[in-house]
């Protein structure tokens, strides 16, 4: 098992930036990649960017690239997700997740997933 606690989330104004982290204990040495997702109400969790354990190679969704950087320590199983350019789209509660096996990160189906974090952008 994989425990996740992300943090860095809140209220902002249009335009500004936060910055989430997400630390995980527990099995770390099975993760492979790490990642973020975010789910609004009456909608499905949607993949916002990931970022392999090995090698640091990262994508995104088309929605926030270029705008949230994903970033990695691995000495502190943490990852981060530096959110720049906000915009009210990006309303949504955040997660944090692991993928423990390559097939997983492929698909997208990662095994362990945070409580999550409410981020809200004011226009």
């Amino acid at each position: 098992q994989v425990q996740l606690v992300e943090s860095g989330g809140g209220l902002v104004q249009a335009g500004g930036s936060l910055r989430l982290s997400c630390a995980a204990s527990g099995r770390t040495a099975s993760i492979v990649a790490m990642g973020w997702f975010r789910q609004v109400p009456g909608k499905e969790r949607e993949f916002v960017a990931a970022i392999l354990w090995s090698g640091g190679f990262t994508t995104y969704a088309d929605s926030v690239r270029g705008r949230f950087p994903i970033s990695r320590d691995n000495a502190k199983n943490t990852v981060f997700l530096q959110m720049n350019s906000l915009k009210p789209e990006d309303t949504a509660v955040y997660y944090c997740a692991v993928a423990d096996s390559v097939m997983k990160y492929a698909t997208r189906s990662y095994a362990y997933y945070g409580q999550g974090t409410q981020v809200t952008v004011s226009s």
